[in-house]
């Protein structure tokens, strides 16, 4: 069989009836389904085998001959029949002077400039495509803009006076003796040395409270 240039993909639908075949455009896979040409010899054998279904002897065996006859044949009818539909399915296709390819007229072609989409895009739907698309990116660009000016932290204190009211290492070292560093726990004098405290930690916050304050001046706990 000669080479046929056509489309890369087609089905094959052809039975012992007859040939029909469906080509697919070369893009977007588009089908179009060729006129379905009845076989000859398929024909008289199903005629033979209503005759041997119903009469049975010479016409059934005459039915099974058509059918050894169809398989011997078929092959060359096969080709011919896919030649003829390659001829029929090329008036539903446009081949594109660049690329080669054949594309359905309706989605893949540009007539103006005579070749598919794919080589010369098509004006109107690159521009759309673009607008789009610049549409999208100019929203995501405002998001990340008000993003960026809003307050999103309001509720988080960040004050020095709030910094202050976390507990840290030094919470501990401020309720210490001054002079050896034993920890003074509620007395007035160091258990240790003696001396006399001169100022300790507030028990709420741990900040240092001088001798003779009643309130913590960071968080308002009782110290006295």
């Amino acid at each position: 069989m000669a080479m046929i240039q056509f489309v890369q993909n087609y089905e094959d639908l052809c039975s012992d009836r007859g040939y029909q075949f469906k080509f697919h455009c070369d893009k977007c896979g588009n089908g179009f389904m060729t006129e379905f040409q009845a076989s000859a010899i398929g024909m008289a054998e199903s005629a033979l085998r209503v005759a041997g279904s119903v009469f049975g002897g010479f016409f059934n065996t005459a039915g099974n001959s058509a059918y050894e006859i169809q398989r011997a044949v078929g092959g060359k009818a096969h080709d011919s029949a896919l030649e003829e539909a390659v001829v029929e399915g090329k008036k539903h296709f446009h081949q594109c002077s660049r690329c080669g390819k054949w594309v359905c007229p309706d989605v893949c072609w540009n007539a103006d400039a005579n070749m598919c989409d794919g080589c010369a895009p098509k004006f109107q739907q690159e521009l759309a495509s673009a607008h789009a698309q610049a549409k999208a990116e100019a929203v995501r660009q405002q998001l990340l803009e008000k993003a960026r000016h809003a307050d999103l932290v309001g509720d988080l204190e960040m004050s020095a006076t709030a910094v202050a009211r976390a507990p840290g290492p030094t919470a501990g070292a401020a309720n210490k003796c001054t002079a050896c560093g034993v920890a003074l726990g509620d007395g007035r004098f160091c258990p240790q040395c003696g001396a006399e405290r001169h100022a300790m930690g507030c028990a709420g916050c741990g900040a240092i409270v001088p001798k003779g304050t009643h309130f913590c001046a960071t968080c308002g706990a009782k110290v006295g």
